[in-house]
C-alpha cells in the first residue's frame, strides 16, 4: 500500500456513476414492479451502498477508508433504456474515496443485472466512470 501517514486529514469526497442498458421489455418489467426477485433499484441501492464499505477487503492495496456517508442513487432512464446509477462517497481522513464510489456503482450495477437476468441475458453494465472528486492533496477533479 502506499504510505499516507504523513498527510493531512481533510474532507474527500467522490461521485461515480455507470449504466445498465437493457431492452425496453426488461425495462418495463423492472418500471412495473414485475421482476420475480423483487424491487431491482430497492435491492440494487443496498448492495451498493454495503460494497462501497467493504472496497478495501475487494481490491488489493486499498486503504481502508472509514466513510462518513454513501449514498447511492438508481433512476430509470428510458432513453438508454436502462437505469443509471449514481454513487457519492465522502470521508474525513488521508486518502481519497473514488474507490469506495466506483465499487458502490460497479456493485449496484451488477446486482441490477443479477436480478434481471432471468428477463434478459444481453444487459449491458456500461460506462462506469468518475465524475468528480474532491480534498486533499490533487484538489478538486472535475470530468463531468
Amino acid at each position: 500500500m502506499v504510505d499516507v501517514g504523513n498527510k493531512p486529514d481533510t474532507e474527500r469526497t467522490a461521485i461515480a456513476k455507470g449504466e445498465v442498458r437493457m431492452r425496453k421489455a426488461t425495462f418495463d418489467l423492472i418500471r412495473d414492479g414485475q421482476i420475480k426477485k423483487g424491487d431491482v433499484l430497492t435491492v440494487a441501492q443496498i448492495a451498493g451502498i454495503s460494497a462501497s464499505k467493504r472496497t478495501s477487503e475487494l481490491i488489493p492495496l486499498c486503504h481502508p477508508i472509514p466513510l462518513t456517508n454513501i449514498d447511492v442513487t438508481l433512476a430509470l432512464d428510458e432513453s438508454l433504456p436502462g437505469v443509471t446509477i449514481t454513487a457519492t462517497a465522502k470521508s474525513f481522513g488521508k486518502t481519497g474515496v473514488e474507490m469506495e464510489a466506483l465499487t458502490a456503482v460497479s456493485v449496484a450495477a451488477l446486482t441490477v443485472y443479477d436480478m434481471a437476468k432471468a428477463a434478459e441475458k444481453t444487459m449491458h453494465i456500461q460506462n462506469i466512470r468518475l465524475i468528480e472528486k474532491h480534498g486533499g492533496k490533487s484538489g478538486d477533479i472535475v470530468n463531468e
